[in-house]
């Protein structure tokens, strides 16, 4: 156990001197006050627009409904427009406003809209190149003629991959809180929510809606969204194991989480893709009830899914690792 925790902390150390946790800091420091500067612009229009929240809510609605006129759009994006209306008129049926401009939602719709592709990314350079990237530079060799068991070299490597995704979920959430609470106030933890929101067709069922407040909607959903980053680090680390080059590496994983976010966007061209990783990852949109990207996906359906390829990447990682001719 000893030598577990000392190779985890070299491995932790490893990855910070790598400076890329950093430089993804940086990158969030960037990104954050853009869309905060959007969302304040956005709000402000609105606010010059409509008397209040309820009209801006009553013309998102009928702005829905005369696009559905059209015979123009497909009936895929039809579909979910209907549930949209359905679920903003339930917000205005019970006096809740869903867009109250504070730091916690801002934040809450941006993880939300952060987890399909722009955190998967993130976490890529972190991950791809734990194994594939020490073969370059020779260092797993030195690291593999210590009297240690192969499998705990990977599982400290693991361990550290954890610790640096949890970091990653967390500071940015801060992040988000602490820059667009300069604008919008530091308030809303409290504010009412609505979720349980069923998807049977184009209908919503609200015979399970239930009201929580923000600050545990906040809690579930940054716990839905750490859920879908392991499983983009674990393949991740599965590749780099599997690969020798670390550009490759990347390109892979890249192009998986890229393709899964095309996949979702032609439900109807392909409905096996609901199987792949990269189209469940989005986890958070079934607390809101928004409808799945292809028919037939739920979120029990989802998590049983990236659990299936967490598991099966872990296995062949260690399956590989343990085996394979690295020093050579």
């Amino acid at each position: 156990m000893h030598k577990l925790l000392l190779l985890t902390e070299n491995e932790t150390l490893k990855m910070w001197k790598k400076r890329r946790f950093l430089v993804i800091i940086l990158v969030l420091l960037v990104i954050i006050p853009m869309f905060t500067y959007a969302q304040l612009t956005v709000a402000q229009n609105n606010k010059d627009k409509f008397a209040d929240w309820r009209n801006e809510v009553l013309q998102q609605i009928t702005d829905m409904q005369n696009r559905l006129s059209s015979n123009r759009i497909p009936e895929e994006w039809k579909k979910q427009q209907r549930i949209a209306v359905q679920q903003l008129q339930y917000y205005l049926d019970h006096d809740v406003n869903p867009s109250s401009p504070n730091g916690v939602t801002f934040t809450r719709e941006f993880m939300n809209n952060a987890v399909g592709l722009f955190i998967p990314l993130l976490v890529l350079t972190i991950a791809s190149d734990l194994v594939s990237g020490e073969r370059g530079t020779g260092t797993i060799k030195m690291l593999l003629t210590k009297p240690v068991r192969r499998w705990k070299v990977l599982l400290s490597k693991f361990a550290a991959l954890t610790l640096y995704v949890s970091l990653l979920v967390g500071v940015m959430v801060l992040l988000c809180y602490l820059i667009s609470g300069m604008f919008f106030g530091y308030g809303g933890w409290g504010l009412p929510i609505f979720t349980g929101f069923t998807i049977n067709g184009s209908e919503v069922d609200t015979s399970f809606v239930h009201v929580v407040p923000q600050w545990l909607y906040m809690l579930m959903q940054t716990g839905l969204v750490w859920l879908s980053a392991m499983t983009v680090a674990i393949l991740a680390l599965m590749v780099s194991v599997l690969v020798r080059s670390t550009a490759a590496s990347m390109v892979i994983m890249m192009a998986s989480v890229i393709a899964g976010t095309i996949l979702s966007s032609m439900s109807s061209s392909w409905e096996n893709a609901k199987y792949l990783f990269a189209v469940n990852l989005n986890l958070p949109t079934y607390l809101e009830g928004s409808p799945p990207p292809i028919e037939g996906m739920s979120f029990s359906f989802s998590l049983i899914v990236l659990a299936i390829w967490a598991i099966a990447g872990l296995i062949v990682s260690f399956s590989v690792f343990t085996k394979q001719d690295i020093l050579n």
